[in-house]
């Protein structure tokens, strides 16, 4: 079985330390030493230690010494983090609100040893970087004044620190709870042998080298778990820094007023890098033929395309947890094309939701300058497929969790103390993007409103405090004391319960299954497993409480997920929310059991085990596609083979790419192309032979092929990539007929069959031009070529290419939006942005063809037999990889016996050979072709050719 590699920035497993002399005991969520036990009271004392069962907090609560249903361990309980604090098997909370990384507050670990970064501040640049000259000259000076025997003292002093402790493996808190939890779900089917890649989650510099080698082959082989060792200043810089001040707040819309200094971001992103690079050779190390890749999240973008170019064969997938931005926002990154450059190594991209994946694609078109089709990015030599899948909770873990005693204990607590109330839960962490103040201002209007329902309900509002939430907790404050202050009564108490703390896990699974209506009022967030959670434990099993209401932000992935089962809300409308609550609340039995048992089918079939499942056969199933589209696994023509083919053939039919294919785009002189006379004595001696049917391909305009291919009688010409055919022998008058269009060219006479409304694509053509005028006045050097279906900007003039090339993404991002609605695409070329029909391409052309042909054959429209049982198909570029396809489609379904499609030079194709020689071997292919020809033909047969 091949091994999955998980690779995310902190493993699920950590260590924690205890002295030599102590006990041998798994960690408990008590505090482990006095002196963090008088830590713990102080800072419990400075937090709020209300009780879930006091049914009116003070205005300023303090500590309390009364024993309490519910203990509150603070910041300090692994209970908070883990079902089962102390078992490293324990289920994980999925939304956990994390310490502050190298502040170790739940196990014993050190402490991070890493230096200072430059100021975020623009108005500081200056300063810090004289600092920065200035550490690095006083740095200098010390180590040539202090002896390397002191150095290695100093620096070994810290070593020893803890080499006199004992560890021991237990869960860690920073991991993903919501991947931990999914895999472990996707592993009990015994279908996945799964290694996790990551750091241990605190910082490392203070251990010893021999202690870390102990630690990382105890986690390999006893826990399945490769540590990725990192100095603390980098983690420090790429986590804290990078990833949590400037690439979170983008992820989720939250651009800065104002930027960071030049040298916080390029110090930051120096770490950032640094940090994937490590994980980066770790995989590598390790990586074996048939392993397959899982890179996870915002934090390791960079990842997939270290990887690829060290293996370049690996099977490699990406998921990005969080949201994703639009491009608009996405842009203000300032190493934007290295990230995205970063995702794009991987085989499969995936996302929460379609429209995360849309943003990302729309990215990379506007940024990249590459075309971008539903399916995926299309790069210069290869193809990376993009999708969605969301993630989901594990339903076997989370109902053994209901199912504890403590569990149903806290429920029966609850379900006393809060008797005759309605409850309204909500538990996030106290920052800018979870709508903590939004939600509470939504409630405040609601109770202003309906004041009765003051007495009869209660908002249960669990907010964790972050490091920088100190000016928000000020303004929530006030609006928790306005509400109490406004509501609040001596007989039924206030209905605001605000606790300025996390609760147990345990504690909040009660809480769950007592409510009547869970509120999620994010801003922005990739899924949010909690109302999964929720859902589960309203089915009316453990409390008299069932099938409670979900008001959830359309800014979520779950509202996509859950359709209109829940209660949508913005929540920028204040008063939408208050109606919310109202509709909750009074929402009759019917349908809350309506909406309910739907948002159970979803979660129930959306599982984390399934998730990951779907997750592994997308990229099987795509890396097998690029494996046999891969330039270096695409085989050499079979010359041989294809004569003798050739040979037994009777009804023969070439579809033959121009540019590129049968001579190149330009002259050695750079000169535009015309028909070299080789080209056009190969297809004159390929006609000549009456069981061949010969097309060229070409995106040029009818008039210029008919110019070029004057002196080759009766060729059929496939013009502007589809929308225009020539038939084969047209020379000749015919009939005038609907969607036929007469041309004469130097004498020759042609009937083209044109496939467009042209009227409708006259105003298609009007209303792009009129974008393409926008840019043709900002870009110096840009001109447009229009051809009869077809419009190319082409910039390759411009003055400026470095403007050039980001003017033709917007260019491109700004049609694709624009001409949705009119079957039109978009596509950058080099230096050009194509705009094009969506409905004709060459595969409906050779389609078109070979349906005349079989009427020419008198085959009926329901018999599958095709009028040709030879067909040869050679092109170079991306237009040419549909017709590929239809093609490959023919001869492996049999209605075609032999099927032969050739991509002339090494790229990334669909095609089922290729030819390394490019237009020279393909004339050298049709070469042999035409003299087996000759050779069968009768000894007077060219003579009467001639003749006629």
């Amino acid at each position: 079985m091949a091994t999955t590699h998980v690779v995310s920035l902190f493993l699920p497993y950590t260590v924690n330390f205890e002295d030599k002399d102590q006990e041998c005991r798994p960690p408990s969520p008590t505090p482990r030493t006095h002196s963090r036990r008088a830590s713990a009271i102080s800072i419990a004392t400075r937090h709020s230690t209300t009780s879930l069962l006091d049914p009116t907090p003070p205005r300023t609560p303090g500590g309390t010494e009364v024993d309490d249903p519910f203990p509150q361990f603070g910041p300090l309980s692994a209970a908070l983090h883990f079902a089962k604090p102390g078992d490293p098997h324990s289920l994980v909370r999925n939304d956990a609100h994390l310490p502050d990384w190298g502040k170790q507050a739940v196990f014993n670990q050190p402490q991070s040893r890493a230096g200072l970064m430059p100021s975020g501040s623009i108005l500081d640049f200056a300063k810090a970087h004289e600092d920065l000259q200035r550490q690095r000259k006083d740095s200098h000076q010390r180590s040539r004044r202090v002896s390397p025997k002191s150095k290695s003292s100093r620096a070994g002093s810290h070593d020893r620190a803890y080499e006199d402790k004992t560890w021991s493996v237990v869960t860690g808190v920073h991991g993903n709870g919501g991947l931990t939890n999914a895999i472990r779900d996707a592993k009990e089917s015994g279908d996945f042998e799964v290694t996790w890649v990551g750091t241990i989650g605190f910082p490392t510099d203070s251990i010893p080298a021999a202690m870390k080698d102990d630690i990382s082959d105890a986690l390999l082989h006893e826990w399945q778990s490769s540590i990725v060792y990192v100095k603390d200043k980098d983690l420090d810089g790429h986590y804290v820094h990078y990833c949590k001040t400037i690439l979170w707040p983008i992820f989720n819309y939250q651009v800065p007023d104002h930027p960071k200094s030049k040298a916080f971001l390029d110090h930051s992103y120096s770490f950032y890098k640094s940090v994937n690079q490590a994980f980066a050779d770790n995989i590598i190390g390790s990586y074996k033929k048939g392993d397959i890749i899982w890179v996870h999240d915002y934090h390791l973008l960079l990842v997939p395309r270290m990887v690829r170019e060290k293996c370049p064969d690996a099977q490699i997938g990406f998921f990005l947890h969080t949201a994703f931005p639009s491009s608009e926002v996405f842009r203000c990154l300032a190493m934007r094309e290295d990230l995205l450059n970063g995702m794009l190594g991987a085989d499969l991209i995936a996302f929460q939701t379609d429209e995360y994946a849309q943003h990302f694609l729309q990215t990379c078109s506007r940024l990249l300058t590459v075309e971008t089709v539903a399916e995926g990015v299309q790069m210069e030599s290869r193809f990376v497929n993009v999708t969605s899948c969301p993630i989901g909770i594990n339903l076997a873990s989370t109902q053994a969790i209901r199912e504890t005693a403590e569990v149903q204990d806290k429920i029966e607590l609850l379900a006393r103390q809060y008797k005759g109330k309605k409850l309204i839960v909500a538990r996030d962490k106290l920052d800018h993007i979870r709508g903590v103040r939004q939600k509470l201002l939504a409630f405040e209007l609601f109770l202003n409103r309906l004041p009765e329902w003051a007495s009869k309900v209660v908002l249960i509002q669990v907010a964790t405090s972050t490091s920088e939430s100190s000016e928000l907790l000020s303004t929530v404050t006030d609006i928790v004391t306005r509400i109490d202050s406004v509501h609040s009564s001596l007989e039924h108490g206030s209905p605001l319960k605000f606790l300025q703390q996390d609760i147990p896990y345990a504690e909040f699974i009660a809480l769950c299954t007592v409510a009547d209506i869970l509120m999620i009022t994010s801003l922005r967030d990739g899924m949010n497993l909690t109302c999964h959670e929720y859902v589960i434990c309203q089915d009316g099993t453990l409390s008299h409480k069932k099938w409670g209401p979900l008001i959830l932000s359309e800014f979520t992935g779950s509202a996509v997920l859950f359709g209109k089962s829940h209660l949508s809300v913005n929540p920028w409308d204040f008063s939408g929310m208050a109606k919310a609550i109202k509709q909750a609340l009074e929402m009759d039995v019917d349908e809350k059991a309506k909406r309910w048992t739907h948002l159970h089918e979803v979660v129930q079939s959306h599982t984390g085990g399934v998730w990951f499942k779907q997750l592994a056969q997308a990229l099987e199933k795509v890396h097998t596609e690029h494996g046999a589209r891969d330039a270096a696994s695409v085989p050499r023509l079979p010359v041989q083979q294809v004569c003798d083919k050739y040979k037994s053939a009777e009804r023969r039919v070439f579809f033959l790419d121009y540019e590129g294919t049968l001579a190149p785009h330009r002259t050695p002189a750079g000169l535009p192309l015309s028909s070299p006379q080789r080209v056009l004595d190969a297809l004159n001696e390929l006609i000549s032979d009456p069981k061949n049917t010969v097309y060229v391909m070409s995106g040029r305009k009818p008039s210029d092929l008919e110019s070029d291919f004057r002196t080759v009688k009766g060729l059929g010409l496939i013009a502007e990539n589809g929308c225009f055919v020539s038939s084969f022998g047209s020379e000749s008058p015919a009939p005038d007929s609907p969607g036929l269009q007469r041309s004469t060219s130097r004498g020759v006479r042609r009937d083209w069959t044109g496939f467009p409304d042209m009227k409708a694509t006259g105003e298609w053509k009007t209303a792009v031009k009129g974008i393409l005028q926008y840019y043709l006045e900002r870009l110096e050097g840009s001109y447009i070529e229009e051809r009869n279906c077809s419009l190319i900007f082409r910039f390759d003039k411009a003055t400026d290419q470095d403007a050039a090339t980001r003017m033709g993404g917007d260019c491109s991002d700004q049609l694709n939006d624009a001409c949705n609605s009119m079957r039109v695409r978009v596509v950058p070329i080099r230096q050009a942005v194509l705009i094009e029909s969506l409905d004709w391409s060459k595969r409906s052309a050779a389609t078109h063809i070979l349906d005349e042909l079989k009427a020419q054959h008198n085959l009926g429209d329901d018999d599958k037999k095709q009028p040709t049982d030879f067909l040869f198909i050679a092109g170079d570029d991306r237009e040419d990889e549909v017709v590929f396809r239809w093609a490959n489609e023919l001869g492996k379904s049999g209605d075609v016996e032999n099927v032969y499609t050739v991509s002339v030079g090494k790229r990334n194709t669909e095609a089922t050979s290729t030819l390394t020689q490019g237009t020279t071997g393909l004339l050298s292919v049709l070469g042999r072709l035409t003299k087996i020809s000759a050779d069968a033909a009768p000894r007077d047969y060219f003579n009467s050719k001639v003749k006629a």
